[in-house]
């Protein structure tokens, strides 16, 4: 559907060719793949770091564990984030989240995120303008993170999904509907901070999370549902205590989409896609419309790789009609869906903060290189953190701007010790 082509969270892909190996562009989409983008400053000026920092008020988000750890009794964050302003001028994503700490091992939590793609005139197949509509897409998630022992937590929460993209127009002849989703998380976070680099104290983190396990989604009756963004997240973390003021924390994530690869289909002499039965015939990889258990887990092993041609450019066939692959490319194009992502923190006295980061993904997968630089100050009950987002380009004649270039993101968080010792503070006085 053309709104999810605006918005497409691997829409800022470069390469237009195939790879010179062999290799093609085959990058994965899902539905609703606002789920993904990072919501909030803090994390945002890190190159969309955040499985194992210190936990936050929207630690929901990266992982739920970390919640077992929360620092304070009550933490909330407001974030906005103008989206692809490039594309369309009133794309955004706002996103509202705290905890509160039940106990010194449980902390529960909520968020709202919401997204809207700005006013969009529909038309239909003669080109007549129908309705304007501003289509728009909500989660509301809720939270749980235990503390199990003195340096490890798990966590877990529910997502409720609404995606209405089309305002009920009809599409392709068929009515259309909001796509609706349930999903789950399931992480896990570890933390030791008793340990020494020379004189200084450090903290390893390391956290893991699988988020948005839930049903598939459709907008109408009749077209097939697409999977949700499905996502392993994992990585580490490490702090240095400098002295009694400063602190600095490196870190890293890597991502995989658990969802099914594209395959590649067979195609006829003319090009055009072979079907049988009305299913278009797959060349080299595997069938897409699969249950949500099986899409997972064959996620790690569906990739199409590399087909073996003939001097003429033909696929050269197995027994069975499926092309010959290439040894170890079908690995290798798995290994190609990962991304990572290098984040920096200083901060100095609490009160100060300075981030910068790198985000890495396939060229071949979507392509998306940038940095990120950012901000952030502390004041008594109030904090206040932007982020800044650069593309990174490493080909000179590409001359093709990012749709993400000059994103910005603001949040404000709210320090409920601050203020709760600020009353007190007033009481004695």
């Amino acid at each position: 559907m053309i709104c999810s082509a605006l918005y497409s969270y691997n829409s800022t892909a470069q390469v237009t060719v195939e790879n010179i190996t062999g290799a093609q562009i085959n990058t994965i989409t899902t539905a609703v793949p606002f789920l993904l983008i990072a919501p909030d400053t803090r994390a945002g000026g890190m190159g969309d770091v955040g499985v194992a920092t210190s936990p936050d008020a929207n630690s929901i988000h990266w992982n739920p564990a970390k919640l077992g750890f929360a620092p304070n009794q009550m933490g909330l964050s407001v974030s906005y984030t103008p989206w692809l302003r490039r594309l369309v001028p009133d794309i955004a994503l706002s996103y509202l989240s705290g905890y509160y700490k039940v106990d010194k091992f449980q902390t529960i939590g909520a968020s709202l995120r919401y997204f809207t793609l700005g006013d969009i005139q529909f038309t239909n197949e003669f080109g007549q303008e129908t309705i304007q509509f501003r289509p728009n897409e909500f989660a509301i998630d809720v939270a749980y993170g235990r503390k199990l022992s003195e340096n490890f937590s798990g966590g877990i929460a529910l997502r409720f999904v609404n995606s209405n993209l089309t305002g009920g127009t009809t599409v392709q002849g068929a009515d259309s509907k909001p796509g609706r989703a349930v999903a789950a998380d399931v992480s896990a976070y570890y933390r030791n901070d008793r340990l020494e680099l020379g004189d200084k104290e450090t903290e390893l983190a390391f956290g893991v999370n699988v988020s948005n396990i839930g049903n598939k989604m459709s907008y109408t009756q009749t077209s097939k549902r697409d999977f949700i963004p499905i996502n392993l997240k994992l990585g580490p973390s490490y702090t240095i205590y400098l002295d009694d003021y400063n602190k600095i924390t490196f870190a890293a994530d890597f991502n995989k989409l658990l969802v099914p690869t594209p395959p590649i289909y067979d195609t006829d002499s003319a090009g055009r896609p072979i079907t049988v039965d009305g299913e278009f015939v797959i060349l080299s990889g595997a069938d897409p419309d699969r249950a949500t258990a099986n899409g997972m887990f064959g996620s790690f092993n569906d990739a199409p790789g590399i087909i073996v041609k003939d001097e003429n450019g033909n696929p050269i066939r197995n027994a069975d009609g499926s092309a010959q692959v290439q040894q170890g490319s079908v690995f290798s194009e798995e290994m190609n869906e990962f991304t990572w992502a290098l984040g920096a923190e200083y901060w100095y006295d609490n009160q100060f903060a300075l981030r910068a980061g790198y985000f890495w993904e396939h060229e071949l997968k979507g392509n998306r290189k940038f940095f990120t630089v950012g901000a952030g100050i502390k004041y008594n009950v109030f904090g206040l953190d932007f982020s800044y987002l650069i593309p990174a380009y490493f080909d000179p004649a590409n001359t093709q701007r990012s749709p993400l270039q000059n994103t910005l993101r603001f949040t404000l968080k709210f320090d409920f010790e601050a203020f709760k010792k600020q009353q007190e503070d007033e009481v004695t006085e």
